[in-house]
């Protein structure tokens, strides 16, 4: 969905600074949240305090809209990893984008089965007891959409937080996959080959 198309049609831009909660676990949904600028994670949080990234969510993305299309309370946190402008569309009127623009409706189908995808895959590493299989495994699902040679955006403790390691192993293993010549590093920067 095009952010200007959602300004031009009258819905609000609203700040929110860094580290603010857009939504908690067991909210209602009433809005799918638009990004115009900034950047939010998703996450759930253990009893001892541990964040798990289920997502992080850019410029022109979206989320929230899963509960939203269910009536179902969200499930994690949302929080801006930096101030964001982001445009919330209450239920009805978001139904109402996917009735009369097809695009952006099978924009949203292949969104959904994106995450699908990562999540199925993310559950099958978890599994999985080495630490060197699931960051790997992380590194090159992330480097799905990027060209060769640019590096990924994420640091290592988002590596730890989307693997359930912790950031001292994170380190190590990227360490261990660049001497095995799995991942190239640059400056500390994994990137794409």
């Amino acid at each position: 969905m095009d952010i200007q198309k959602l300004i031009d049609q009258g819905f609000a831009v609203k700040e929110y600074p860094k580290d603010s909660i857009i939504y908690e676990p067991s909210g209602k949904p009433r809005f799918v949240y638009f990004i115009k600028s900034g950047e939010i994670r998703m996450v759930t949080v253990s009893d001892d305090g541990k964040e798990f990234i289920q997502g992080v969510f850019k410029t022109g993305e979206y989320f929230g809209e899963p509960a939203v299309l269910i009536d179902r309370p969200y499930l994690a946190y949302t929080i801006a990893n930096k101030d964001a402008q982001i445009i919330p569309v209450g239920k009805i009127d978001f139904l109402n984008l996917l009735k009369e623009d097809p695009d952006f409706s099978m924009d949203l189908i292949k969104v959904l089965s994106n995450r699908l995808f990562y999540k199925s895959m993310m559950l099958e590493e978890l599994a999985n007891e080495k630490a060197e299989h699931r960051l790997l495994t992380i590194i090159n699902y992330l480097f799905t959409d990027l060209e060769v040679g640019t590096s990924l955006t994420v640091t290592r403790q988002e590596l730890a937080d989307m693997t359930g390691l912790r950031v001292e192993t994170v380190i190590r293993g990227v360490k261990l996959l660049a001497g095995k010549q799995l991942i190239e590093l640059k400056r500390g920067k994994i990137i794409k080959r």
